[in-house]
């Protein structure tokens, strides 16, 4: 009798993972044969590019974002990031892109890629909120034989210690009933060399199995996948590419604080340095990291290897001198008013440049935005001209109530001075020199005018 008992179980059992796995097989079956439906959860500046190239490939895609702005926008054909044209959010729209709000819709999608934020909180810690408030408005939704990818950059262990356990919690094993992979998203707004298609796609799954969905989803849509072991490696891949340039970048600044109180042009040193043909990467110096991800990611690592007692001492060194680049600009900034006999108090100062690098409309992290608010701090009364972000931006941190300035002669003419924060190639800069008071150029545009301050 026990064997028997045995035997049905047995039977049972088996008849219970064929049918847990046959919703993965429809997954791999619609996903070979480009039926699959995509979810991307996020239409930033990530999520929404991402979505435009799958609907480029034919692949049925629906947005979900909270912002009801954005949803009305992108359901209306426009585009709201500068660099994405509306004639591309309709070429997705006859391809069935649509935009929600409704995260019921969830029970729509085959696939769900997550790309929202994470940021640092007050403490400098990671903030998963966003990661967390987006699975838990999709978990009521899941089902079986759907494949879950976060793209959001964090820290190694996330995918495995977090959204894998709550996946666990309602029923879903990844590799069993559904699909759990972590692919960091790798976007460089305002690189017109590589777009979404032509940068490699690093990605790692839960199991073998959760690898292979994933990676041959992506492959509709991005031209190089490359594979790794686990989610941790996915996940550290990310932040080490991010860490490299933020180490590299206080780097450089570093020397040029060194080379200014030296009486020497850092940016002439580079471009000789840079004449090597081997054993240096030419880094330029700047008023601090700006993005999403250079400022931010290398505290996720910092966080986390403190878990292991370990103290990223070279990371958080480079951390804090790209942090107080700021604070130097606008020590500059004093030091070539006082030269003038003037305050900064009371001073007229325009900032050149409002986004985090040249020729985009992103401000996220911009330093720009911190050296308004320094000088702001000390009296001065700020302006600020950026051809791409024509009205200041609401931001969890700061706010002015301020619209971009033309650079006419006349208001040229009217700043005590002016500070190159980001060298857009739209600005004229031979009428800023030529009608300018002050100029202090924190991005290296000039080289050696009487009327112009390095910092």
């Amino acid at each position: 009798m026990s064997r028997y008992l045995a035997l049905c179980f047995g039977y049972l059992k088996c008849h219970w993972v064929e049918q847990l796995m046959s919703g993965l097989r429809v997954l791999k079956e619609r996903i070979a044969s480009g039926s699959v439906v995509v979810g991307i959860y996020g239409l930033g500046y990530v999520g929404l590019p991402l979505a435009l190239r799958f609907s480029e490939v034919g692949i049925k895609v629906i947005g979900f974002d909270i912002d009801v702005s954005k949803v009305d926008s992108l359901n209306n054909g426009k585009s709201y990031i500068e660099r994405l044209q509306a004639e591309e959010i309709v070429a997705a729209q006859n391809n069935g892109f649509e935009a929600t709000s409704d995260f019921s819709r969830t029970q729509d999608v085959d696939a769900l890629i997550i790309c929202v934020p994470t940021p640092l909180n007050v403490y400098r810690e990671p903030d998963l909120s966003y990661v967390e408030k987006t699975l838990a408005s999709i978990l009521p939704y899941f089902k079986e034989g759907q494949l879950l990818s976060l793209e959001s950059t964090t820290w190694p262990g996330t995918t495995e210690e977090v959204l894998a356990p709550a996946l666990n919690n309602q029923g879903f094993i990844p590799g069993e009933n559904c699909a759990l992979v972590f692919s960091p998203e790798r976007e460089d707004p305002g690189n017109t060399k590589y777009s979404t298609k032509d940068i490699p796609k690093v990605i790692g799954g839960m199991t073998p199995s959760c690898l292979e969905l994933g990676t041959q989803l992506y492959k509709h849509a991005i031209n190089q996948m490359v594979p790794v072991s686990t989610p941790r490696a996915a996940e550290m891949t990310k932040l080490l590419e991010n860490i490299h340039r933020a180490v590299n970048i206080g780097l450089v600044n570093e020397m040029k604080i060194v080379a200014d109180k030296m009486g020497i042009n850092i940016h002439e040193v580079i471009e000789a340095a840079a004449t090597k043909p081997f054993g240096f990467v030419a880094y330029k110096p700047g008023p601090g990291l700006g993005g999403h991800c250079i400022p931010i990611d290398p505290f996720y690592l910092t966080w986390k290897a403190r878990e292991y007692g370990i103290n990223t001492r070279f990371i958080e060194l480079a951390g804090e001198i790209n942090h107080y680049m700021p604070r130097w600009v606008v020590q500059k900034v004093t030091d070539a008013l006082n030269e003038k006999e003037k305050a900064i108090k009371g001073s007229k100062i325009l900032i050149l440049g409002l986004s985090y690098k040249k020729n985009i409309d992103d401000t996220r992290e911009s330093p720009a935005v911190e050296i308004m608010s320094l000088l702001e701090e000390k009296g001065a009364q700020i302006a600020y001209s950026d051809p791409h972000v024509p009205v200041f931006p609401r931001k969890r941190d700061y706010f002015f109530e301020l619209k971009s300035v033309e650079l006419t002669q006349a208001n040229i003419e009217q700043y005590d001075c002016i500070i190159i924060a980001t060298d857009h190639d739209a600005f004229n800069y031979d009428a800023l020199l030529k009608h300018g008071q002050l100029i202090v150029d924190t991005r290296g545009r000039f080289q050696r005018h009487s009327k112009v301050v390095s910092a």
